[in-house]
């Protein structure tokens, strides 16, 4: 049955909790992995949770369940695991071998959640700038983690055995030329880099907006209806891996607004370091406008992901709009004083600004356009404060 079907796009996940998490929440991250795969191009068959203290040391997970999985994967020709957590270079090793061992089947490719959305990120990068940091950051995550099974270097080469021989001198060959396509792409990208920051620097007089927020709450679509441009924007993850710039005019007053790549709960860090210079259009950014889609049952959750990485990114304290996404489709809040209460929820959170709208309705758009206004307006005020005759005035 193994060889008679295409294992390459099926797909086992497989979670490790020590039991303090919420079941919902075990079941949203497990949810959240499968649309990361299906952004891929994988579909997920299986879904594996075990209750440990913590990961097994050497395959994490434990004997028993690691010998179900592979019972499973053979039967159903399973041509990937996915792990929604990130392995070390041992355990990537160790099971890599656990699910390789019999050359007779089909092979199986070992994902943790970051190299699966380094792929993700480098089948989405459509400019040079994003191309290269994603190599970077994938290339720098498989350094320690090669084997002679590696399959993501996507070639197939032969070895002598199992262990030792061709395969082992093979790893140091791929070790040597990863290395030195690091440092090319290093170079690469510093004078892309460079580039960049005299393009931002020449942005003088200008109010810089941001749209940040978690992958796939509708940033894109925003950016459509606040730029009038056509911005990508598909119900996929990493719809946006590329920073948009966009001039937009709202009451005769002119900003630039940015749409960036959504941030998801443990983004890889090398893709954080190698993303610095597009992440520049948040850091820099004079207001942020934090998009939320309210209709996600944890919301709250994805708003401290976004609210972290800001911090982490150094851009924590940027005057920020909270922008309430899809309110079409919640329900149970039929009147004023519910919506009001949920304001007020927010406000005590710190976001001094709420605002409700639906991209798909085009609902309360205006009002939103209203609060981005005067937020600009006030801001070039503050940062051209000897400005007595802005460009708006008269008008």
């Amino acid at each position: 049955m193994g060889n008679s079907i295409d294992s390459k796009n099926r797909a086992a996940l497989v979670a490790v909790t020590s039991g303090r998490e919420p079941e919902e929440l075990v079941r949203e991250h497990l949810d959240e992995l499968a649309f990361l795969a299906e952004t891929a191009g994988i579909s997920t068959l299986k879904r594996y949770v075990q209750h440990l203290p913590h990961p097994d040391v050497r395959t994490f997970v434990g004997k028993g369940k690691l010998a179900e999985i592979k019972e499973y994967a053979r039967k159903e020709s399973v041509g990937n695991l996915i792990f929604d957590d990130d392995l070390s270079p041992s355990q990537l090793r160790n099971l890599e071998r656990e699910f390789n061992a019999d050359d007779e089947s089909p092979k199986v490719r070992v994902y943790d959640r970051s190299l699966l959305i380094l792929d993700i990120f480098l089948m989405r990068a459509q400019t040079a700038q994003a191309r290269t940091q994603v190599e970077l950051a994938r290339n720098q995550y498989l350094l320690p983690r090669l084997t002679r099974l590696w399959t993501h270097l996507e070639r197939q080469r032969g070895g002598t055995g199992t262990r030792g021989g061709a395969g082992e001198r093979e790893i140091e060959t791929d070790r040597r030329n990863i290395r030195f396509r690091i440092s090319i792409l290093k170079d690469e990208l510093e004078k892309i880099e460079k580039q960049k920051a005299t393009q931002r620097k020449s942005r003088t007089n200008v109010v810089r907006v941001a749209l940040v927020g978690y992958t796939n709450v509708g940033k894109s679509t925003l950016m459509n209806l606040l730029s009038k441009s056509d911005v990508k924007a598909e119900n996929k993850l990493f719809a946006t891996v590329d920073a948009t710039v966009r001039k937009v005019v709202l009451g005769s007053t002119p900003f630039l607004l940015s749409d960036t790549v959504g941030f998801i709960r443990k983004l890889p860090h090398h893709l954080i370091e190698s993303f610095k210079s597009t992440l520049d259009e948040v850091r820099e950014a004079d207001i942020l406008l934090h998009i939320v889609d309210m209709a996600h049952p944890f919301h709250d959750n994805q708003i401290e992901v976004v609210s972290k990485t800001l911090a982490d990114l150094g851009a924590g304290s940027i005057p920020t709009i909270l922008v309430l996404n899809k309110m079409d489709l919640v329900n149970g809040l039929d009147d004023v004083n519910s919506w009001e209460s949920i304001k007020g929820r927010y406000r005590e959170m710190g976001y001094e600004k709420v605002v409700f709208v639906s991209a798909t309705t085009k609902k309360n758009l205006d009002e939103l356009r209203q609060v981005i206004l005067e937020a600009v307006r006030a801001k070039h005020m503050k940062i051209y404060p000897n400005d007595v005759q802005p460009y708006w005035s008269g008008v």
